[in-house]
């Protein structure tokens, strides 16, 4: 499975979904991970990003809520903690099992 994750580098939380690719790949996901600098409004408008962090598996941001704007901003996400800057460990596992079946 490909995962993109998309960020710009004001955002500190992009490393921390990282990290969390990073443990799924150590946990045995079968998961190509790439990185993708988004570095200006205009290419945040060309890609249709959401924020950094953004997820994409196989193409597809699968964490979009239909209000969610396409912005160079930090992107959060409704975890069971509160708002984070960086889905859980949990959730990404959750989704990439989902996309799996």
């Amino acid at each position: 499975m490909n995962i993109t994750l998309q960020y710009f580098d004001d955002c500190p939380s992009w490393q921390t979904t990282g990290h969390h690719l990073d443990q799924l790949i150590a946990e045995g996901l079968d998961l190509t991970v790439s990185y993708e600098r988004i570095d200006s409004e205009e290419k945040a408008v060309e890609k249709q990003f959401h924020g950094s962090p953004t997820v994409l598996v196989d193409g597809v941001d699968l964490f979009a809520e239909e209000f969610t704007p396409v912005a160079l901003a930090c992107r959060m996400y409704r975890t069971d903690r509160g708002l984070a800057g960086s889905p859980t460990l949990d959730q990404l596992r959750d989704v990439i099992s989902a996309a799996t079946s």
